[in-house]
């Protein structure tokens, strides 16, 4: 595999991308058709949009030289893999945040270890769309909501990214209130507690430094492995947690179906978040990662994988082990009652260490939520947005970054917020908007302008095609819930045997559009040297008629699902049930 490299002197990040020599990126090719290699142009020109995401990887454990094409024998592999880790890692476990804690705590509180399957059932969703995003962001080195913007339209790009600022803000506040439950329960006050961690979110990243930032990141991530010699204090039982990993069940029976339906939803929810996939393929192309370097990326996140499955179901093992016969089991109130129960079961340090586990996944939550909020302003504003550049250099990215961080805090601190109404808002939102951030990304990996010889195979899209539509059904129900609160179990099913029988429909519909064509294979040679051309051109996208009548409908849904959301939200507060 080769890369062309800067024949230049000059420093990569001292050129305007414009005005890169002939060989100063790795080699790109427009698209041709699929019997046809992708060989080095002639001359060719960057999609990327701040050069600062151009030249050598500096991680938090090692710098691999843009230059550096020598070959790679095992220690030289493993010295790269420490330096490419990072982006998937960051997301996975920033994934395991504030809301995730509670929501794995109520699962263990109120039902023991009787959801972990669900853990296991997410992991391949968690890579196929973490991986698309990984492949998107070394391969265009564009962020996901430029490429939304460009692929679909403005106004596609604008719904896309106002309902990013709109869930990051809402989820940015419930880090926020992790950090007011695990200082209140360490016995600091409040005030100062808030604004210390704000300053702390806000200066990690004012560094200058990618790697200084990294560095702190990845500390916080080892800060997650608390959860392990916690689970290990606390001992719950192994043979029910094995068991509990493959053997599905929905407990409570059909009196509770409804509400453990909704937590099932809510863990899928806190699992697979559309902050995700803006903030990995940006963090990918701000970490200068290539298309040589895929199956190290690959690799980090399968790390990050096992990270987040791992702390997800030490959560609900440890509060299973902590409630198991008193009076608190099937009552959950919040994480704070959490530390204290585990306190009550295996003493103070035991609580300690939850609270401090949870203050945490709070902080690293509110860095990968702001950071994706800011790399997608910078994306579609066309503002300089890298944290290789010091604040001078991307002040509208560094402003978004620290504005979005003040705000949430100021919100926690507010005498009387409804804090509860705010987290209900996250779930309920994220819930609608689950499957339309999966149907871009789908759509975008298997547009072969943008992904040449790394589109999507028809394994991957028969794949993702499910999850999308098991998303669908799930958000149809969690939207239905905050609407008709006491929705039954029988509304359940119907929403979920009405779901089935359109998918069915649609995909005997597709596959009888199809019949006969021949499908053109994808020619994947050459693909390690294969980057996107810039986004002015490339072809526009093409819709058949399938696809403009299903976007309308995800519009319509999306438009209708926000605005019944949202006046519910509004008749709650009003009517302070929430608060």
């Amino acid at each position: 595999m080769t890369e062309t490299t800067l024949t230049t002197s000059l420093p990569v990040t001292a050129l305007p991308v414009t005005a890169l020599p002939v060989t100063a990126l790795p080699v790109t090719a427009l698209p041709g058709t699929a019997q046809q290699p992708h060989p080095a142009p002639a001359a060719t020109r960057s999609a990327v949009l701040d050069e600062a995401h151009l030249g050598d990887i500096h991680g938090a454990f090692g710098t691999v030289r843009l230059d550096d094409h020598t070959p790679r024998g095992l220690s030289a592999k493993l010295r790269t893999l420490l330096a490419i880790v990072g982006p998937g890692l960051i997301v996975m476990v920033g994934d395991n945040d504030a809301g995730a804690f509670a929501t794995y705590g109520q699962a263990g509180q109120n039902y023991g270890t009787h959801l972990v399957w669900t853990l296991l059932l997410l992991v391949p969703v968690l890579y196929v769309n973490q991986e698309m995003v990984l492949r998107l962001g070394a391969v265009t080195g564009v962020g996901h909501a430029r490429l939304i913007f460009s692929r679909f339209g403005k106004f596609w790009g604008a719904f896309s990214v106002i309902d990013l600022l709109l869930l990051n803000a809402l989820t940015l506040v419930t880090e926020f209130i992790g950090i007011t439950l695990a200082t209140g329960y360490l016995g600091l006050p409040k005030i100062p507690s808030v604004l210390l961690a704000a300053v702390i979110i806000i200066s990690s990243a004012f560094t200058g430094s990618f790697q200084r930032f990294e560095r702190i990141a990845m500390a916080l991530c080892f800060g997650s492995l608390l959860l392990v010699p916690l689970y290990f204090m606390i001992h719950p039982a192994s043979s029910g947690m094995a068991r509990a990993f493959v053997v599905p069940d929905l407990p409570g029976g059909s009196g509770q179906l409804a509400t453990v339906m909704l937590l099932v939803i809510s863990i899928v929810g806190t699992t697979v978040a559309p902050w995700q996939l803006f903030f990995q393929q940006s963090y990918v192309i701000d970490k200068r990662i290539t298309p040589r370097f895929m199956k190290y990326e690959k690799a980090d996140l399968c790390l990050g994988i096992v990270i987040v499955v791992i702390g997800a179901a030490a959560v609900m093992g440890i509060s299973t082990a902590a409630f198991a016969g008193t009076k608190g089991f099937g009552n959950f109130s919040d994480a704070a009652g959490l530390a204290h129960g585990i306190a009550a079961h295996s003493g103070r340090l035991a609580g300690v260490l939850f609270a401090v586990a949870l203050l945490d996944a709070s902080i690293i939550g509110a860095f990968a939520v702001s950071l994706s909020t800011a790399y997608a302003i910078g994306d579609v504003f066309g503002i300089k947005h890298s944290l290789h550049r010091g604040v001078e250099g991307a002040r509208g990215f560094y402003a978004v970054y620290a504005g979005l961080v003040l705000v949430a805090a100021v919100i926690v601190l507010i005498p009387g917020s409804p804090l509860g109404l705010l987290t209900m808002g996250v779930q309920a939102l994220a819930g609608v908007l689950l499957p339309s951030a999966s149907v871009y990304l789908l759509m975008l990996c298997n547009d072969r302008e943008v992904l040449g010889p790394w589109a999507n195979g028809r394994r991957t899209n028969a794949f993702t095609a499910l999850v999308v539509g098991v998303l669908v059904a799930l958000s149809l129900i969690l939207t239905a819930s905050v609407i008709w609160p006491d929705i039954t179990a029988g509304a359940i099913f119907d929403i979920l045997g009405a779901s089935g029988v359109v998918g069915l429909l649609l995909a005997g519909a597709r596959l009888w559009q199809q019949r006969g064509q021949a499908t053109e294979p994808i020619d994947r040679t050459g693909k390690e040297d294969w980057r996107m051309p810039p986004l002015e051109t490339l072809a526009r996208p093409v819709f058949a008629t399938g696809h403009r009548i299903g976007m309308a409908v995800l519009r319509s849904y999306l438009l209708a699902a926000t605005v019944l959301v949202v006046v519910r939200l509004v008749q709650l507060a009003l009517s302070g049930s929430a608060g």
